[in-house]
């Protein structure tokens, strides 16, 4: 009984401890500023894919010219993903449909992009896309920003 009640104890101690380490990952990516939700599928095929399939929920943060982007269900303190400004090429936009309105947040516009070859898809606020394309758009001269 004893060692059932220790064994218990650990586990909830790891579970406390691990959702805490969490939380502060949360607070350490979003400290610097500029962060939002968004989601991201990555090398996507050229026709759009409503199945809902393939998205993963994250933070991006502004940094510079690039954006970091973070799976909010992890622990790496390193960004999965790594967009230079000057690679984006934004495709088009659209709704969700399908599936997808049930993979995404209840607001989430849906932004085609390519960078260096590979097609990408985004999925964020209308505001926090009002932000991401103001952010291309404010790229220094000389820059090549394509913004449909």
């Amino acid at each position: 009984m004893v060692l059932a009640l220790s064994v218990i104890g650990a586990v909830l101690a790891l579970v406390v401890v691990g959702l805490f380490v969490f939380g502060l990952r949360r607070r350490l990516i979003q400290r610097s500023g500029g962060t939002f939700d968004c989601s991201l599928r990555w090398d996507v095929a050229e026709e759009p894919d409503t199945s809902g399939k393939g998205w993963s929920y994250g933070v991006a943060r502004y940094n510079g010219d690039r954006i970091e982007w973070f799976r909010v269900f992890s622990y790496a303190p390193r960004p999965r993903r790594v967009l230079e400004r000057s690679a984006i090429e934004v495709a088009g936009r659209r709704g969700p449909e399908g599936e997808e309105e049930l993979a995404l947040l209840s607001d989430a516009v849906i932004l085609a992009c390519h960078h260096r070859g590979t097609r990408l898809e985004l999925a964020m606020s209308e505001d926090a896309l009002t932000g991401f394309l103001a952010w291309l758009e404010a790229a220094p001269p000389g820059q090549r920003v394509n913004v449909a």
